[in-house]
């Protein structure tokens, strides 16, 4: 046993009352009584003993009380001065009870000081307090030697058993303190995933729905520039205000689909291919439920296309594939035919750059190119 476990005190957990069971609290406040009860008891049935004699083994009791509540109290709080003084007090009253004749309640104090300097004392301390006290014991006991050692070393162990016992418990309490520490910072760690994600979502809903708006505001910009009729501009600043009006209410979607009020995915991609002339959509494979994340990717993808689509394509046909296969869902976007719009060459290409960052987060890929007849884009998320 190294120096440390000598001076350590038992920790404040193993100390303490908390993780103790209620009946093993109370069968210790029963014992407790009991004890009090047998030192008055012992106190009051003396035949010899004067009235003024009773009074002061009584008081001398009600003290043991006070001084093992307080020996209770600066344990607990690790006041070693303090604590041995209090025990000091419980031994010297057990000495005063065994020179006045009390002979019943000085042992019952002495085994009580060894008992308790074991469970809650620094072993450098509770060492020689347990061994004055049971040695005590031992000398004023009347029982025969065998039965006298047996005692103090039954003793010895029932207080060091109950300090290993203590320390069993407040070890248990510290893990259990961990692991509420730890599911709290899981926790929370969700709590910021989940803002997190929250918040890419809605970015993405907006990127997309303001790049359509700045589709549109731009063609309103080019129009005026070439003295169009008023009309055509106006129908570019109603297309852009619609869109702000879609850019709400997919807002809105996102957070309802956060929330797993997801609309069927294969539902979505018709309604989205429906504006263009010859959209085709083709499912294959197992259809299922999709995680939220995964199935916004694949809508954001989607829209982006589109938006694409109608920037750089105008009346391309359209192809749509979606393949569900045992460990990942694949989108293909294909558009075939078409003229470059009046903003092929606005925007930078970001709106395909966040929805590549979104399925790497995912652990999937995104692939967007020409091939021979148009453009593709193609998403692969694990499920």
């Amino acid at each position: 046993m190294n120096e440390n476990s000598w001076t350590r005190w038992p920790s404040r957990e193993a100390l303490s009352k908390e993780g103790v069971s209620r009946p093993r609290r109370l069968l210790a406040q029963a014992i407790r009584v009991v004890l009090l009860g047998l030192l008055l008891w012992a106190a009051l049935r003396q035949d010899d003993v004067p009235l003024w004699g009773e009074a002061a083994a009584v008081a001398g009791v009600l003290l043991a009380s006070g001084a093992a509540w307080g020996y209770f109290r600066a344990t607990y709080a690790h006041r070693l001065l303090p604590s041995l003084a209090l025990v000091a007090v419980l031994l010297a009253l057990a000495v005063a009870a065994q020179v006045t004749g009390f002979g019943g309640p000085a042992l019952v104090l002495w085994c009580g000081c060894g008992i308790l300097a074991l469970e809650r004392l620094p072993l450098a301390a509770a060492v020689p307090v347990t061994s004055v006290a049971l040695v005590s014991f031992a000398v004023f006991n009347k029982d025969v030697w065998l039965t006298t050692a047996s005692t103090v070393a039954g003793l010895a162990l029932a207080g060091y058993v109950a300090r290993l016992d203590s320390e069993a418990r407040g070890n248990a309490q510290r893990l259990l303190a961990q692991e509420r520490a730890a599911r709290e910072a899981e926790a929370e760690s969700a709590a910021l995933t989940e803002r997190a994600r929250i918040a890419r979502e809605i970015h993405d809903v907006l990127a997309h729905s303001l790049s359509a708006q700045m589709v549109h505001l731009e063609a309103a910009r080019l129009l005026l520039e070439r003295d169009a009729g008023r009309e055509q501009v106006l129908e570019r600043v109603v297309a852009a205000r619609g869109m702000a009006r879609d850019g709400l209410a997919e807002t809105r979607q996102a957070l309802s689909a956060l929330r797993g009020e997801l609309t069927p995915l294969e539902e979505f991609l018709t309604d989205l291919v429906s504006v263009t002339d010859g959209g085709e959509v083709t499912v294959t494979g197992e259809r299922r439920a999709l995680p939220a994340e995964a199935s916004q990717a694949v809508r954001r993808v989607a829209q982006e296309a589109m938006t694409n689509v109608r920037k750089h394509a105008r009346g391309a046909k359209v192809r749509v594939r979606l393949d569900y296969s045992e460990h990942q869902v694949t989108l293909d976007v294909r558009d075939k035919g078409g003229r470059p719009g009046e903003l092929a060459a606005s925007g930078g290409g970001y709106g395909l750059l966040g929805m590549r960052e979104r399925a790497e987060l995912l652990g999937g890929s995104l692939d967007a190119g020409p091939d021979e007849e148009g453009f593709v884009v193609t998403l692969k998320v694990p499920v």
